[in-house]
């Protein structure tokens, strides 16, 4: 039996671990909170730093693989276990390039991979010399996530809430639709598309509020949205589960938004909406078994269950017992205690052949079941 770690415990190593159950595998996590949502689920629970190197190189030295399920590990005990054969997935290589977006950035533009126009800022000052090219998005280099270190800039009195640190300036696009598309590719370099979703976000926390499956596009955009994420993909040369986020602008052109090298938010609707979820998916490539199924089930949409305004302390549920007799609806609850405000504790995932069905039904889930305190 493989044993495998997950560096990190959240929602993310939580939905893992629950379908790990049905394989033969051993399950190691490696996460600081011994109250996190994937300490109860795994085989062994280890309390440490994934940030930290001496934490991430002994917790993995006796694995024979270790996956994550957030970018902002250390690399380098991930590429130190690499080379003592522990294999990573993705390679160190993938998660050094990602986790930094000027790194990632610079890596679209190598490849000739369609991006939005970018330049880098290593301070406020280089901010200020840089008005020229507003409107545009500051993005810090490391460390931002779910909308945290990222600040519209629209006009030059908005510099000041621009980053001094190094980060990237990136051009505004008229955005059309926003686009997940998630890629399973394997150690032999086969390949697995799920059909992509159109992602519609929450304008005051910048998170995903909800998103579509499959996404409205044109076939000649499919055919775009697909050759881009595989390319992608493809030349970071690791075995992995990816999820490319992209922009369909008003012109109808696809650019690369950013690329998350793991299961992510945008595939949670592949559990109950399609025949191999994004979650077992990697589990069939750590494991060296044959890629699954991508097609859907039926189509579905996806809301995520926020924090609500106002209250943080223990959670309670309201609104969850009308949501559950929603025909074809899916709650997943992720076993956090605290709530507070814009905290993700869980999704909801509905399934419909009626598109205003699935927007009516999840407007309801979203108006019905809140994370109160």
């Amino acid at each position: 039996m493989l044993k495998v770690g997950i560096l990190g415990g959240g929602q993310l190593g939580r939905m893992l671990l629950q379908t790990a159950a049905n394989y033969p595998v051993e399950t190691f996590v490696l996460e600081n909170d011994k109250e996190c949502p994937a300490a109860h689920l795994c085989h062994h629970f280890t309390r440490g730093d994934i940030k930290e190197f001496d934490s991430v190189y002994n917790f993995g030295k006796n694995l024979d693989a270790i996956t994550i399920e957030i970018e902002n590990v250390n690399v380098e005990a991930l590429e130190k276990l690499e080379t003592e054969g522990v294999k990573v997935f993705p390679k160190p290589s993938v998660l050094r390039t990602i986790k930094n977006k000027i790194l990632q950035k610079e890596y679209y533009r190598q490849h000739q991979i369609p991006t939005a126009d970018f330049i880098i800022t290593n301070s406020l000052s280089e901010l200020k010399l840089a008005e020229d090219f507003l409107p545009a998005v500051h993005k810090v280099g490391e460390g931002g996530y779910d909308g945290k270190g990222v600040q519209l800039l629209k006009a030059k009195e908005h510099i000041a809430r621009g980053f001094d640190t190094p980060s990237i300036l990136e051009k505004m696009v008229a955005i059309h639709k926003e686009i997940a598309q998630m890629v399973a590719i394997n150690e032999k370099g086969e390949t697995a598309l799920y059909p992509p979703v159109e992602m519609l976000f929450d304008p005051e926390l910048n998170l995903l509020d909800y998103q579509l499956c499959p996404a409205e596009l044109s076939t000649q955009t499919l055919y775009r949205v697909e050759a881009i994420a595989l390319s992608v993909v493809r030349n970071f040369k690791s075995p992995g589960v990816f999820a490319v986020e992209m922009f369909v602008d008003k012109n109808g052109d696809v650019l690369v938004n950013e690329t998350a090298p793991r299961v992510h938010n945008s595939g949670h609707h592949t559990i109950e909406a399609h025949f191999c979820s994004q979650f077992d998916m990697l589990w069939r490539i750590i494991l060296g078994y044959p890629l699954g199924n991508t097609d859907a089930i039926l189509p579905s949409i996806m809301v995520n269950i926020i924090g609500a305004e106002g209250y943080s302390g223990k959670v309670k549920y309201v609104g969850l017992e009308e949501v559950l007799k929603i025909e074809n609806a899916f709650v997943h609850l992720y076993g956090k205690k605290e709530t507070r405000p814009g905290r993700k504790m869980g999704h909801v995932t509905i399934l419909s052949n009626e598109k205003q069905d699935l927007l009516h039904q999840s407007n309801k889930v979203k108006r019905t079941l809140l994370a109160k305190a």
